[in-house]
């Protein structure tokens, strides 16, 4: 990642500075960042997410269909989930929470497609 120093009056200083987390994909929506680039964030940000790893570690293991079908994420990815969840009903979610939120719904809707096909494979 490439760093850039900016000159910029206090008062927008500090706006940047509540906004540091969230700014490299507020540029790139300013600056319209091509759907391949998004998408290509968008994996990345999956690829580290707990979540998804867990997912993929169940995977590596060869599991059988039964083992798919019966496959749940764990207590504390959960957890994490009915907390994303709530939040978003009571308050809203911040950007980084909203992504994380589409993490789990691909693993979902992974999880979903594996299991059918999981299903169909059942004698």
């Amino acid at each position: 990642m490439t760093t850039i120093t900016l000159e910029v009056p206090d008062y927008l200083a500090t706006r940047i500075e509540s906004l540091r987390e969230q700014l490299p994909s507020l540029l790139a929506t300013l600056l319209g960042a091509s759907p391949v680039e998004k998408t290509s964030q968008a994996l990345v940000a999956a690829a580290i997410h707990p979540v998804y790893r867990e997912m993929l570690d169940f995977l590596a293991t060869s599991p059988s269909p039964r083992q798919i079908i019966e496959f749940k994420i764990s207590d504390d990815a959960q957890e994490r989930l009915n907390e994303l969840l709530e939040k978003n009903r009571e308050e809203g979610l911040t950007a980084e929470e909203t992504a994380e939120l589409d993490v789990y719904e691909l693993v979902h809707h992974s999880m979903i497609r594996l299991k059918a096909q999981a299903r169909m494979a059942m004698p």
